[in-house]
């Protein structure tokens, strides 16, 4: 077992194909994660937003059960409790619906907020214009809402990039996991962590850069009326 700081071995493994493979399993799960969460978060808004009581309740129930308890019991329950019941899943299909199902409890929460920091007068306009209520939801109130969701969004996006992390515990080989293997292979705790943690630094940095341009970007309409009412 080596002991003291090793530079070859840092510098060997920076550049690593098998941990650049769990770095690109990290991307797509985060997402996969982030698409298919915004999918159910979507229709757990419209849910929790309508006005059969128990419709919405059934929408809170799931919102606080998935929020409420670690994502790390959940990942467990679906691959390793799950087949007492008889349904077997493999590691990427456990690792896939558990984030999903949890990051859409919070995106739920995101994506009601927005709609719900649109103005009412914006539907009652939509409503005296004769759009009916689909209509006012797909053409006057998402549009607008959709600047108000995408900063919390992105920072969504870049946790998850973090979260994907937790599958590890059900051995899915995505980037901590391919850490923990080649540790147990080369014993350099300290140089294989630092690399996991400078590729996660870079993505997460990659993607603060994507978000800022897309925050300027659904922003600028905006920032347009803003200059032509103050003039």
């Amino acid at each position: 077992m080596t002991s003291g700081w090793n530079w070859d071995g840092f510098f060997e493994y920076l550049f690593n194909g098998y941990l650049f493979s769990g770095a690109i399993t990290t991307l797509w799960l985060t997402l996969a994660g982030i698409a298919g969460g915004l999918v159910v978060g979507c229709l757990l808004a419209l849910l929790r937003l309508s006005p059969y009581r128990w419709i919405a309740r059934v929408a809170q129930a799931y919102i606080w059960v998935f929020r409420g308890t670690p994502l790390l019991v959940q990942l467990i329950i679906i691959y390793t409790g799950l087949p007492q019941i008889g349904i077997k899943l493999s590691v990427t299909e456990s690792a896939l619906i558990g984030l999903i199902l949890n990051e859409a409890a919070y995106l739920a929460e995101i994506i009601r907020g927005g709609i719900l920091g649109v103005a009412a007068g914006q539907s009652n306009a939509g409503r005296a214009l004769g759009l009916n209520s689909a209509q006012v939801m797909a053409y006057i109130v998402l549009p607008q809402a959709v600047r108000i969701i995408i900063p919390a969004l992105g920072n969504s996006v870049n946790g998850l990039l973090k979260t994907t992390s937790v599958t590890s515990v059900i051995s899915m080989e995505e980037l901590l996991r391919s850490t923990q293997l080649l540790i147990q292979e080369r014993f350099m705790v300290l140089e294989l962590f630092t690399v996991a943690a400078l590729y996660y630094l870079l993505m997460t940095s990659l993607w603060d850069i994507v978000q800022r341009r897309i925050e300027r970007h659904f922003g600028r309409a905006y920032r347009n009326i803003a200059i032509v009412e103050g003039q």
